[in-house]
């Protein structure tokens, strides 16, 4: 059974067992007198955006029915979702009408992305189609090319994206909607974005926390967000939880969540219910922001949420060859689906498109009846598709100098510490255009540097609200993706620091993000937007002590394989390099920025200038750890992650006195992406550069942070890769010590050891010669640290000393607790 039968259209929720006063937490309006010419421009938009809509999923010509429909004028292919296009035209309408009458800035943000017809047709009504795209004027011919063009491969896609002028939100996977929201008015005084979730939508698990997000939002500095739970009942093929909830469950639910809800539901006057909704909900908003502005804020506000309910395909056909459509699950997506080979259906769309009388909507060249242009805003800026912080409104941060941060080289620091350090400073700097949005992990990745001069922002505990603070923390990485979206759209600068594990959570929403920016970079109109930027430490190399779940470096894997036009991914070794990468993608634009770092201290190998270099290269030859600087090599090892970067430090200083005669080339990689084959990334080397660094010929062996099939792809097109080895993380160790993950996972400085005495014996007789002894000796130390580790549930003292490679001495080095 494709889906579930019905014996009505748009059944109501059984009641529940709930008692009756509860329904007085749901707000009671008097409807909305709506002068007669408004009442009437808002139905006549409605009606010609539902008939331009359904037009768009079928029609191929005769836009205006100036004829009889025929097969001919009905696409070869019907894509498109009807159901959800009523009920976005319907708030599309008001919203209008609500930034016409206050003057009022309006981001509109679509949950149900799949409702472009709605969308496109609300834009090519109010003008902004054609601001963008000459050729979606509002004329006849400007109508037909959108209506013919839509979701063919030279129209719009079938979904929301970033060409959909006003669009801050990719239409594809549900969820976020609402995150996205509530990040884009933080810091944004004077907007408000109306969010609109579907019911199916709410079933999922980052919309049901980002319900929370207005506990994050200070009235004071910020916008507001009017959520629109849009209840039409049905899924693709059943009914919705929402649309089985009723009033009395949907009441007490945001109430709970800290909401007033208003329940939007009058069918025969949904106008005058919806427009006194629209009101009373900006009032609020109003009387909120007012009290917090005026030094009298409300502690715990209850923001407005409008439930509106009305049927799926509300206006569409009632029924096809005897099936509910209207008001069912049958309305999703194309209604009529034979329509170019079925004469009842053909018939029926007929009827349907007529229905909603498109010679009274239209003039005879096409363009917009006088009604509709009254409900429009006349001020081009106030329209919603042409929302300037929609497309055009990045803010450029004012950065320090990093190396006034810098740590001293032969010392030892913790990469995140210094860069709280130099965030603490960005933070003063640039008071209203920059945020962090972290999981409750920021003082266990050691940032806490961050909070000398601000503080969280979470607006319902005293000990935070109304306090400006810089730093959200939820734990729930949707929703600081979310946010950190809604704010970086908008034209802001956001960070999201995270344990490396859980990065993960995120991996699609990062994905969807990424499509939604590189279409924004094939449009003419949008502009820059900052870069999105993580920082992943807490890495596997010091989970030790959390164990096996906290142990996953696969959000590298993840960024790698976007469009090299968007990613980025550093591994900076020591705190001078990670200060430089943090400026660098601080200051860059529309890129996905990863970058894994420790959080604690690490040996400082460079100066900050040595640093600014090495960086600038993305790789570079560490001559201090090299055999006479790195010339003339038997073998070249290459450190990528700093624990990593430091087990090859340690088995060069090693090398030196366990086999003087092995000529070694120490490099550390810094960007992952220099090591694409030429031309495949705008960092990738050139075949030369490539030879120069790591030689033409000589064996290589890779000490990779993640995982080697990572660096394999990357490597692969490269002349010779059967010189090289790689070993990197390989899922193994659990609580234990940090030398023995490394042992664990084949990348202790033993067996990196070993790799160089194997690939030094290829072109090197003095190694050969001893290879087998110098190989047993290696491998019985090994051994003897291991027994050491597993009976005294400890690393020996001195394994993390760091060498000296000058005067052969070694600097004790505290590992850092586990934390």
């Amino acid at each position: 059974m494709p889906g579930e039968v019905i014996d009505r259209p748009n059944p109501q929720p059984l009641p529940s067992h709930i008692e009756d006063h509860v329904l007085s937490l749901a707000v009671k309006l008097d409807k909305a007198k709506l002068d007669p010419s408004i009442s009437k421009g808002l139905q006549e938009f409605r009606r010609a955006a539902n008939y331009i809509a359904a037009a768009m999923i079928f029609l191929h010509d005769n836009v205006l029915l100036e004829r009889d429909l025929t097969f001919d004028d009905i696409k070869p292919r019907l894509l498109g979702h009807w159901g959800t296009c009523p009920g976005l035209t319907l708030v599309y309408s008001h919203l209008n009408l609500l930034a016409s009458v206050h003057d009022q800035d309006i981001i509109y943000v679509v949950g149900p992305g799949h409702g472009a017809p709605a969308i496109l047709a609300s834009l090519w009504l109010e003008g902004s189609l054609e601001r963008f795209y000459p050729q979606y004027s509002r004329t006849k011919q400007g109508l037909h090319n959108l209506i013919t063009k839509f979701s063919t491969p030279t129209g719009f896609p079938s979904h929301i994206n970033a060409e959909t002028p006003g669009a801050i939100h990719e239409g594809g996977e549900l969820g976020y909607a609402l995150s996205v929201a509530y990040g884009a008015v933080m810091d944004r005084p004077d907007l408000v974005v109306a969010c609109i979730v579907g019911d199916g939508e709410s079933e999922t698990g980052p919309t049901a926390t980002a319900w929370h997000a207005a506990k994050y939002i200070d009235p004071k500095e910020s916008g507001a967000v009017i959520p629109i739970v849009h209840v039409n009942g049905f899924k693709i093929s059943e009914r919705t939880i929402y649309g089985c909830m009723d009033d009395k469950e949907m009441a007490t639910l945001f109430t709970g969540y800290g909401y007033q809800p208003r329940f939007v539901e009058d069918l025969e006057d949904i106008d005058g219910d919806l427009g006194a909704s629209m009101q009373w909900a900006l009032g609020e908003i109003y009387r909120i922001q007012k009290a917090a502005r005026s030094g009298e804020p409300i502690m715990k506000p209850r923001w407005p949420v409008l439930i509106l309910r009305t049927p799926k395909g509300w206006s569409g056909p009632k029924k096809v060859h005897g099936e509910i459509v209207e008001g069912s699950f049958h309305a999703h997506q194309v209604p009529l689906m034979a329509a170019k080979k079925d004469d009842e259906e053909l018939n029926q769309l007929r009827e349907w498109l007529l229905s909603y009388k498109p010679s009274e909507l239209f003039t005879k060249d096409g363009s917009v009846a006088e009604d509709i242009l009254k409900i429009i805003p006349r001020d081009d800026s106030k329209k919603l598709g042409q929302q300037i912080d929609t497309y055009g409104s990045h803010a450029e941060l004012k950065l320090p100098d990093w190396k006034s941060f810098g740590a001293k080289k032969g010392g030892q620091a913790s990469c995140m510490k210094v860069c709280g350090e130099m965030l603490d400073q960005i933070f003063l700097d640039n008071p209203h255009s920059i945020r962090v949005f972290s999981p409750d992990e920021l003082v266990s990745n050691k940032l806490d540097a961050v909070f000398k001069h601000t503080g969280r922002n979470f607006q319902w505990d005293e000990f935070s609200n109304g306090q400006g603070g810089r730093v959200i923390e939820i734990l729930s990485e949707h929703t600081c993706q979310g946010f950190m979206q809604g704010y970086t759209l908008t034209g802001r600068t956001a960070l999201f620091p995270s344990y490396e594990s859980f990065l993960g959570i995120i991996h699609t929403m990062m994905v969807q993000y990424s499509k939604f920016n590189k279409m924004a970079r094939e449009t003419t109109w949008r502009k820059d937007i900052s870069s999105i930027n993580y920082i992943e430490t807490s890495t596997w190399t010091r989970q030790e002590h959390n164990g096996f779940s906290h142990q996953n470096p696969s959000f590298i894997g993840a960024v790698l394989n976007l469009k090299p036009t968007a990613a980025r991914v550093y591994l900076p070794p020591d705190a001078n390099t990670f200060l430089s990468t943090l400026a660098h993608c601080l200051r860059s634009k529309n890129y996905v920025n990863l970058m894994v770092g420790s959080k604690q201290p690490q040996p400082v190998f460079l100066s900050p200038e040595e640093a600014e270099s090495h960086c600038r290269a993305g790789a570079s030859v560490w001559k201090f750890a090299s055999t006479d600087a790195g010339l003339n090599p038997d073998i070249v090892l290459v450190g990528i992650g700093a624990e990593l970067t430091f087990e090859v430090i340690e088995a060069a200083a090693m090398l030196r006195k366990k086999a003087p005669h092995i000529r070694v080339r120490v490099i550390n990689v810094t960007d992952l992406m220099v090591l694409g084959l030429e031309g495949s990334h705008p960092h990738a080397l050139s075949h030369n550069d490539f030879n120069a660094l790591f030689t033409p010929d000589k064996p290589i062996h890779f000490n990779y942070h993640g995982y080697a099939n990572e660096l394999k792809g990357l490597l692969f097109g490269r002349p010779n890769l059967d010189r090289i080895t790689i070993e990197a993380y390989d899922e193994e160790g659990s609580t234990t010590t940090p030398l023995d993950m490394m042992l664990r996972n084949r990348v202790s400085r033993w067996h990196v050891i070993d790799a160089a005495l194997k690939g030094a014996a290829v072109g090197n007789e003095k190694v050969r010669l001893d290879m087998h002894e110098l190989r047993s000796n290696n491998s019985h130390e090994l051994k003897k640290v291991s027994e050491y580790i597993m009976k005294m549930g400890k690393d020996p003292d001195d394994a993390y000393d760091t060498p000296n490679f000058a005067s052969g001495e070694r600097t004790h080095r505290d590992v850092g607790y586990a934390d």
